[in-house]
């Protein structure tokens, strides 16, 4: 007689905040409390508060099991070469948990911030990964490309634990998804609408599978998903509302702001054209109230704690790597949401039902 199996253990990771209103202490702490309870990876965001590797070194001490990333690093401000001297270190305290997440970012935060041309991007993402992955598999890096040409030879003179460190791209454009879909071990899109992203992204994730080389495993898709668990819907959208009018209003110029570009191909250039005049004249709460719920709805999980498990496990089902980014401010509601969504719990739950 076969014995019954069980249901495979889902693969849901978490994002933490960028910036520092939750104390260090408190989300370390949760990132522990996600270690035990058997989610998949934690992804460090950086935008233009603290680095993404400091705070992924001190949980590369704190944790055993959890899967480290950067979710993300930019392609501007770190030369190929000191991101993989970076993750090759990384890894190594880590014990070979770490995950390298690039983007390029925007013009706001690469011009803005780092002083730099944010020019040919894409090009850009593509020659750091291939020189990453020299230098981690310790060859000697010559490499002549449009963007970096490193003619000596060097080569990594530490021993990093594994040759490859698993790459996760975080791209919204069709040239940055074909480019994911051609390199990355996977990809990291943000204001995913789980129905209408397939159909918007087919043509650029074909195009970039077409080229992919056989010795990559298939795409792993990692979208980050805002969770905030409330029994008032109202309560649970206002809480996220803000956060996508700073994205399709504020990231970017009025000629140049991917998340509005990308919310106008899921169907909605009208609402995105008003939060975005309403943003860039600096009336951000007109902007905040102009993000129809409908939007919230799709590419956010708000509500019912219950409704909130039974879209992750949508997501789960449709063969996604979710990355909750947990919404809810109060400590004690948080951890309940951490445990509620926990994969191990979701896991038992599937096999009791079975």
């Amino acid at each position: 007689m076969t014995e019954p199996t069980s249901p495979p253990t889902p693969r849901i990771g978490i994002a933490i905040p960028y910036t520092d209103r939750v104390p260090r202490e408190q989300v370390i702490e949760f990132v522990e409390a996600a270690d035990r309870l058997g989610y998949e990876s934690v992804w460090v965001p950086e935008a233009y508060g603290y680095d993404a590797i400091t705070m992924l070194t001190l949980l590369a001490a704190r944790t055993t099991s959890i899967q480290l990333a950067t979710g993300i690093i930019n392609v501007f401000s770190r030369t190929p070469a000191l991101i993989a001297q970076t993750m090759a270190a990384l890894d190594d305290i880590s014990g070979g948990r770490a995950i390298l997440g690039l983007g390029t970012s925007g013009p706001q935060v690469i011009s803005g911030w780092h002083g730099m041309p944010f020019d040919r991007p894409a090009q850009r993402m593509r020659e750091t990964v291939e020189i990453v992955r020299l230098a981690l598999r310790r060859e000697r890096v010559v490499f002549h490309g449009e963007v970096f040409d490193l003619p000596k030879g060097l080569k990594l003179i530490t021993h990093p634990p594994r040759p490859q460190v698993p790459v996760a791209l975080a791209t919204i454009t069709d040239e940055g998804v074909a480019l994911t879909a051609e390199i990355a071990e996977r990809w990291m899109p943000t204001l995913f609408d789980i129905d209408a992203a397939p159909a918007v992204f087919a043509n650029a994730l074909d195009r970039g599978r077409v080229r992919r080389p056989p010795s990559l495993d298939p795409l792993i898709v990692c979208p980050t998903v805002t969770v905030c668990a409330a029994d008032d819907l109202e309560r649970a959208r206002a809480m996220v509302r803000p956060n996508f009018a700073l994205y399709i209003g504020g990231m970017g110029s009025r000629q140049r702001n991917f998340y509005n570009a990308l919310v106008t191909r899921y169907g909605y250039g009208d609402a995105a054209r008003r939060i975005q005049d309403l943003y860039l004249a600096k009336d951000k709460e007109g902007a905040t109230a102009a993000v129809p719920d409908e939007l919230i709805d799709r590419l956010a999980v708000v509500g019912p704690l219950e409704h909130c498990r039974e879209r992750i496990r949508g997501y789960v089902a449709a063969g996604y790597v979710p990355l909750v980014a947990f919404a809810n401010r109060e400590p004690e509601v948080q951890r309940a949401v951490l445990e509620a969504l926990a994969p191990r719990a979701l896991s038992a739950e599937a096999g009791a039902a079975a």
